[in-house]
């Protein structure tokens, strides 16, 4: 009998036998999960026999929950994800321009999801653009409720424009006619707990900078609020455990085991990803920022094929497959499922299956080094053998479930291929 994730003291409760719901999304979102799926489902089974074990459920949400006279977000989807705390997504349609508001949106402000946290790193064997793809590793936390996500805009000649328009003439603020109004929301509290979320990450995980990636320098009293609640935030709660690069002198360097918090304004952060890599650990951004960092980074060891992602607030999370519904590639079993299986390994490590994690990752990386890929993974690169969405799926399911000794096999086997 599965039960569901609780939430007590600021942990979570998690059962050996869980209830786990997932959406699964729009174009190509559901053949990357049924080729996900079963790498989860291998990985626990491998690591801890019969002990431990998920039970997947579906929620409607997107163009399938409409085909059966739902709303695209029916409220009954995002209550059953706060009851049971943790779920997984594929990608799901958002129009450009008009039309309904993007469901990974409301999903996030509903839930107060705060932080949108990408992990980028590289994989042997992946094309790339540059020459050295594995000096990226990075962990951006981008805050997820406020800022362009807050959505707050009044068309051009509207009664709301045209009033906010007077409004800021009076301020002194010279506005053209016809003009598109939108207001930049950045708090205190949304700020610090997204960056208190990166430190704290850090903090656990050994890593030794988080760099707040802001537009401070033009945008002083939002996105240079930013910059100063990070700096405030590491002087008043982090004392003796980071230290703001602020507080050191010209050229001195943090003490032993002590966490650095920088900043660097958003453009140079852009040049310095391609230039200058290993100068990154942890990033903190605002919504806008973060949203173009992550793809920027993401493009840099392969693209948002093997880029995973998590929205996380205090106690629930959904975890999603970071790229959009590739409509033009639905149905040919050419779609990639490499971020929906690195989600779902952060999904594993948050609810404290680290060992299953781990297996997912190390069986999708084994297959990779082996030269088993996916068309998009493989462009550019000879002597890789194409895989299908499915054909991909059963290859990292079975380096999972057999272990070492199949890990072994594949690269075995891509040594002996002509």
């Amino acid at each position: 009998m599965s039960e569901r994730i609780e939430y007590a003291g600021g942990v979570l409760q998690v059962p050996d036998r869980c209830a786990i719901p997932f959406i699964p999304g729009d174009g190509i979102g559901p053949e990357i999960w049924a080729a996900a799926r079963p790498v989860f489902d291998a990985a626990v089974e491998t690591s801890y026999g019969s002990r431990r074990r998920i039970t997947w459920f579906e929620l409607p949400a997107g163009q399938k929950a409409v085909e059966h006279g739902q709303d695209l977000l029916p409220d009954s989807t995002v209550e059953a994800i706060r009851a049971h705390r943790v779920a997984i997504k594929g990608p799901t349609m958002t129009p450009v321009g008009g039309g309904h508001r993007s469901i990974n949106v409301a999903l996030r402000q509903a839930l107060d999801l705060y932080a949108n946290v990408r992990p980028v790193r590289y994989f042997e064997g992946v094309a790339t653009p540059v020459v050295n793809p594995d000096a990226l590793d990075v962990v951006i936390f981008r805050e997820n409720t406020e800022d362009v996500y807050a959505g707050i805009e009044f068309a051009a000649g509207s009664p709301a424009a045209l009033g906010l328009t007077e409004f800021l003439r009076g301020q002194g603020h010279e506005i053209a006619p016809e003009t598109g109004i939108g207001i930049k929301v950045i708090s205190r509290v949304g700020s610090q707990r997204l960056i208190r979320a990166a430190i704290e990450y850090a903090l656990l995980h050994g890593r030794k900078r988080v760099t707040l990636v802001h537009k401070g320098n033009i945008m002083k009293a939002t996105e240079g609020a930013f910059r100063a609640w990070g700096y405030e935030l590491a002087r008043e709660e982090y004392a003796g455990r980071v230290v703001a690069a602020t507080d050191l002198a010209a050229g001195q360097k943090p003490p032993e085991g002590v966490v650095l918090l920088d900043d660097r304004i958003a453009d140079a952060a852009f040049q310095d990803v391609i230039l200058f890599p290993h100068r990154f650990d942890v990033l903190a951004a605002p919504n806008l920022n973060g949203d173009y960092l992550s793809d920027a980074c993401a493009a840099r060891v392969g693209g948002l094929g093997i880029a995973p992602g998590a929205n996380i607030g205090d106690g629930l999370a959904l975890f999603e497959s970071t790229h959009g519904t590739a409509p033009d590639i639905v149905g040919q079993d050419l779609a990639n499922p490499g971020s929906m299986l690195l989600s779902g390994a952060m999904l594993l490590e948050f609810i404290g299956w680290q060992e299953a994690a781990q297996r997912v990752v190390d069986a999708f990386s084994s297959v990779l080094r082996a030269g088993l890929m996916t068309a998009d993974l493989a462009a550019g690169r000879e002597g890789m053998e194409i895989l299908g969405t499915r054909a991909f799926g059963e290859a990292v399911a079975q380096a999972a479930s057999a272990g070492r000794g199949a890990l072994n096999r594949l690269e075995r086997d891509k040594r002996s291929r002509p």
